[in-house]
């Protein structure tokens, strides 16, 4: 018996070391902190794609081992973490966590390094590095894609003048002069130009100040806190009936408890996204009932529109390179990147020389029919009907603004 114990045990052992070492992906994301709530869900839809690859038998014949810590959304960690996920962890490959201010501190290292890193919803952190071996799964390039279909859907509506409000941050403000910059283009005269601290709650006096400057449309770049309290500010006040489009640039009309609070003070808001219902693309709509049922269970955010599936997207990104190379190679990774298009739940993907999207897809889509208290209206189309980019339009804008809020 104890031969037989013996025997056994060898034959564990054996088929133990006869196993290949996983192939090892680490990144940090935001799970607490003001990025926590998104970070949380997007991690969830990275942990689907390692589960699904896991279940088809890994990459390469090896299974994926998902390492992560918790940046908090403190920019100063994460150089720290990504240092132990590769001195420490020894990871084959990185993803960049969730967001521009946790992403930039690590550029210079990737960089030094020759790694390949998979960016994570940031906003030109590339810029200034010039590192040819970052890809980003966000569907804007520079500070313009946010605001030209805005800007286009208001001159269609016959705008001739405009207002800024721009909280006053670096990204904001980039975003802001974008913005800025497509107007004077356009010939629109600008009336109100105003940025306010990152501290401010209440801005009741600025859209007084707006509704006075009389705009044709308004174009907001501000931060989830920000936008929530504006949207209560001109439910409150009102903008004057001179407004034909207000919105834009407003961070957090896109995350699922501030829509279902906000309920029907969004309508009339036209806002930039990364998808809302209605857009086909192929596959994506298996990916979020199946991402419904986890969410339920891991407790974040419900509908998962913004985030998670450009998160899924990037583990497609990664499987299909691994797969066409066969190697965890970084340079023959980029260099399969830089050179096909993707094929991901968010439509196709070719990347420019830097790093971000040949082809912006920034969707601008307008609130309207909206009512209080129902999440479940959010998953349909027609809540948020879209304006722009031209192949996904399915309506045009309802001006003036107050008209589209149906006051």
């Amino acid at each position: 018996m104890r031969l037989a114990s013996f025997v056994l045990g060898l034959a564990f052992s054996a088929a133990a070391l006869a196993q290949p070492a996983p192939v090892k992906i680490g990144m940090s994301m935001p799970q607490t902190g003001s990025l926590g709530a998104g970070g949380k869900a997007a991690l969830l839809a990275l942990q689907m794609w390692v589960d699904d690859v896991n279940a088809k038998g890994g990459l390469l014949g090896r299974r994926i081992e998902f390492i992560v810590y918790d940046d908090q959304t403190n920019p100063a960690l994460t150089p720290g973490i990504y240092t132990k996920l590769l001195d420490v962890d020894k990871v084959d490959l990185i993803i960049a966590p969730y967001g521009t201010v946790p992403t930039a501190p690590i550029m210079p290292l990737v960089k030094q390094r020759g790694l390949l890193l998979m960016g994570n919803f940031s906003f030109q952190v590339n810029h200034t590095v010039k590192h040819d071996m970052w890809f980003n799964n966000s569907p804007w390039t520079d500070a313009s894609s946010w605001s030209d279909g805005f800007i286009h859907i208001g001159q269609k509506a016959g705008a001739k003048t405009i207002a800024f409000l721009a909280a006053d941050q670096e990204f904001a403000q980039n975003l802001a002069n974008g913005a800025r910059t497509l107007a004077k283009k356009a010939g629109l005269q600008t009336v109100y130009d105003q940025n306010y601290p990152p501290a401010t709650v209440d801005f009741s006096a600025m859209i007084r100040a707006i509704r006075a400057a009389r705009p044709d449309i308004v174009f907001v770049m501000s931060y989830p806190n920000d936008s929530v309290a504006i949207v209560r500010a001109i439910n409150e006040i009102g903008v004057g009936d001179s407004v034909k489009l207000f919105g834009g640039g407003m961070v957090g009309l896109q995350f699922t408890p501030n829509m279902v609070s906000l309920g029907s003070s969004l309508n009339g808001i036209v806002n930039y996204n990364s998808y809302v219902p209605g857009v086909k693309y192929p596959g994506i709509e298996d990916f979020l009932q199946r991402y419904a049922k986890r969410a339920l269970e891991a407790k974040v955010d419900p509908l998962g529109f913004y985030l998670p599936p450009f998160n899924y997207a990037i583990g497609q990104m990664l499987e299909q390179a691994i797969n066409a190379t066969k190697s965890l190679d970084h340079r023959k990774l980029a260099d399969y990147l830089h050179k096909h298009e993707m094929q991901t739940i968010v439509g196709p993907i070719r990347f420019g020389p830097d790093g971000e999207w040949a082809n912006p897809r920034v969707i601008h889509a307008q609130f309207r029919g909206v009512v209080d208290k129902d999440m479940e209206q959010f998953r349909h189309p027609g809540r948020q009907v879209i304006l722009w980019p031209e192949q996904y339009k399915i309506g045009e804008a309802i001006v003036p603004f107050e008209k589209a809020r149906g006051k």
